[in-house]
């Protein structure tokens, strides 16, 4: 992090390299990384600022305020991202239904194969304790269960962001027949 603040502040990357003992290579890497990190993590690096008259702060206030939401900030970042075609509304929930989604996958299909074994093993009689055929539909079942809810959770993350992403649109509209 220290690099990073100085590099932020004008120091060269050969004065870097030199105080710190690394290659100038190793300090455009650390650079580097900092920058994906922030992309990563979404850290919020660049700010906008925008003249406004006082009707035109009136109308904003009222578009978001009718919306549900709370701040400018956030009603201006969705807009901005509604504009360029990437509007997710709430990135921690898309990313956190995402984690989720792969969790259940991985279970889904984890159960998927445990039970192809277990047939597979009373199949051939190598079973130490056979499986009843209940068993095995029972975790067909679960299987079939743990996949489809992954599915439907990828399915209302889409659908949200879909609903969002026409809500922001409709304020650009409003926002472009106020401006007429």
């Amino acid at each position: 992090m220290e690099i990073v603040r100085e590099a932020d502040e004008g120091v060269s990357t050969a004065v870097l390299s030199e105080r710190f003992g690394v290659s100038q290579r190793a300090i455009q890497y650390t650079l580097k990384a900092d920058v994906e990190r922030q992309k990563d993590t979404a850290v919020a690096t660049a700010a906008v600022t925008v003249k406004l008259t006082p009707d035109e702060l009136e109308a904003l206030d009222a578009v978001f305020s009718a919306a549900g939401i709370e701040t400018r900030t956030e009603g201006l970042r969705r807009l901005i991202q509604a504009a360029g075609g990437t509007f997710v509304p709430d990135v921690a929930l898309a990313a956190e239904m995402a984690r989720y989604r792969t969790l259940l996958n991985e279970v889904g299909n984890g159960v998927a194969q445990l039970t192809k074994r277990m047939a597979e093993a009373n199949r051939t009689g190598q079973g130490v304790a056979a499986f009843s055929d209940l068993r095995l539909a029972q975790m067909r079942g679960l299987a079939r269960f743990v996949l489809d809810t992954a599915d439907e959770i990828d399915l209302l993350v889409r659908r949200r962001r879909d609903a969002m992403q026409l809500e922001a649109t409709a304020a650009l509209r409003e926002f472009a027949h106020a401006a007429e």
